[in-house]
């Protein structure tokens, strides 16, 4: 059984926490992220630690309760540290270059792909095969880092495509590698 829900989030310094029934907001140096809960979960803020409490035992209130609390954690990171996902291309000819807000993906389409950043995300090219995606809503910046790495997922018979930063991609032998092949 996971604890995840018991565990208390101290609030860095410069970070403020406001809570308003079920409506919580977190101001911070990078930002400021709103939120509502379920009214069931209890959300409470002393001495600089947020806690967040259930009513019940239930199956609903303890998967509640544990999400509340990972959410409440991410916002707090969010908004004192902000998160960053970095994707690497790998292929011939893959490149993304930065073209005012947005990315240019060349991935071996006939037309480069255009990447326009949603409000609140920043999207970097460090290298031409290395992209970032930083921001201050966790949810948001995986999400976008998902649709850019669906724009050539990686090929398992290859290897090509976009991939996350240190992601391993499992290897397929092909036709070449089946066993008992005839001549």
């Amino acid at each position: 059984m996971s604890r995840v829900g018991y565990k208390p989030i101290a609030l860095p310094s410069g970070v403020e926490v406001v809570i308003e029934g079920s409506k919580v907001t977190v101001k911070g140096p990078k930002g400021e992220l709103c939120r509502s809960f379920s009214e069931d979960i209890g959300i409470s803020l002393q001495d600089g630690v947020l806690s967040i409490s259930r009513p019940s035992d239930s199956r609903v209130h303890r998967a509640l309760h544990g999400f509340t609390r990972s959410v409440l954690a991410n916002m707090v990171e969010g908004v004192s540290q902000g998160f960053r996902k970095d994707l690497e291309l790998h292929g011939v000819g893959y490149r993304v270059q930065k073209s005012g807000d947005s990315l240019m993906i060349q991935v071996g389409y006939t037309q480069p792909i255009e990447i326009k950043p949603p409000p609140g995300i920043t999207l970097a090219s460090d290298a031409p095969n290395q992209a970032s995606v930083l921001g201050i809503d966790k949810e948001l910046v995986g999400e976008i880092a998902a649709q850019i790495r669906g724009v050539r997922s990686p090929d398992p018979y290859l290897g090509k495509g976009i991939r996350y930063a240190g992601e391993r991609i499992r290897r397929k032998a092909g036709k070449a590698g089946k066993l008992g092949r005839r001549k």
